[in-house]
């Protein structure tokens, strides 16, 4: 709409309003405290702007606030306890603020959330075991922040999840092998941690519909799971830098099924500690794709002769 300036306090007389879209302008400056009285909001979106400040903690005066999104201003301080008082929470998006601190373990309270977008933020500690009670969760994302510790073995108790993503933190340990039971899942995003340990050999075996799945630049090791032709419906796969075994580029391409017609040349690397010291000189493969995003996954895994590569920012609204 390209509205500009800040909010004015009398917005908060305005205590009949139920939605309430502001997103996608230019307002600025901290969110009036009067807004506390709207308490009838069931639908707040103020993306997209140039607020900043603490985020309100009076948010948890609205009761009846169904979703909250907050993505990309300039947000500060730690995310309320109070959001736990929105009992009929669905959706909380604080995506790309500068909010810091821990995730409140009261979150896992809120029974009805569905979405929880924290991505981009700076927020430290480990992930709340507590998350694992908020059952109806489909969506999860704490991507870019600085969250340490192991990822907590109830995560994979949330079966309505569909899009789990945790790349780019500091997370340490196994990854539960009760995550590749969700059924429902299509999205799992572990890229650059410090995951260690094995895969399960019957990792596709109850994913029937999962789409993506980065697992790169961790500490992985062991043999590839053998069930990746049961990810019947997989378009992006990405495993680089772990330290897998018995990782040949025809074994995974015979697993991962056949469909479009590409020729890959794939070169032998000089490094000691490649993967492919086993390809002594350049060999040429047919292979069949289920999607171009699996192709170029594929040669950014193993390297192309011509040197290509692709960049797949991941996202949800």
């Amino acid at each position: 709409m390209g509205l500009t300036g800040k909010i004015p306090r009398d917005l908060g007389n305005l205590t009949f309003l139920v939605p309430l879209d502001l997103g996608s302008n230019n307002f600025h400056g901290n969110l009036p405290q009067e807004m506390a009285h709207l308490r009838r909001l069931k639908f707040l979106d103020l993306s997209f702007n140039r607020f900043r400040g603490e985020v309100p903690s009076w948010f948890g005066f609205l009761h009846q606030l169904e979703v909250l999104k907050l993505r990309n201003n300039s947000f500060t301080g730690s995310i309320p306890s109070s959001f736990s008082n929105i009992s009929e929470h669905e959706t909380l998006n604080l995506k790309f603020n500068s909010i810091e601190g821990q995730i409140p373990k009261v979150i896992g309270n809120l029974l009805n959330l569905r979405v929880l977008n924290l991505v981009g933020n700076n927020l430290v500690g480990s992930i709340p075991t507590s998350l694992s009670n908020a059952s109806g969760l489909e969506a999860l994302d704490i991507s870019h922040n600085s969250l340490q510790g192991s990822i907590p073995e109830g995560i994979g108790n949330l079966h309505n999840m569909n899009w789990l993503g945790i790349q780019y933190n500091q997370l340490t340990g196994s990854i539960p092998f009760t995550i590749f039971k969700i059924s429902r899942i299509e999205v799992i995003a572990f890229t650059e941690n410090s995951l260690s340990g094995s895969l399960p050999n019957g990792l596709c075996n109850g994913l029937p519909i999962l789409k993506v799945l980065y697992l790169s630049r961790n500490k992985l090791l062991g043999h590839m799971p053998t069930s990746l032709s049961n990810c019947s419906q997989l378009q992006v796969l990405a495993l680089w830098e772990n330290d897998f075994t018995g990782f040949e580029a025809w074994r995974l391409i015979s697993e991962v099924g056949l469909l479009l017609r590409f020729r890959i040349e794939v070169l032998a690397q000089a490094d000691s500690s490649s993967q492919l010291t086993d390809i002594r000189s350049k060999i040429i493969i047919e292979v069949h794709f289920y999607s171009f995003p699996l192709f170029i996954s594929l040669l950014m895994e193993y390297g192309a002769s011509n040197g290509i590569c692709a960049l797949f920012d991941l996202d949800f609204d």
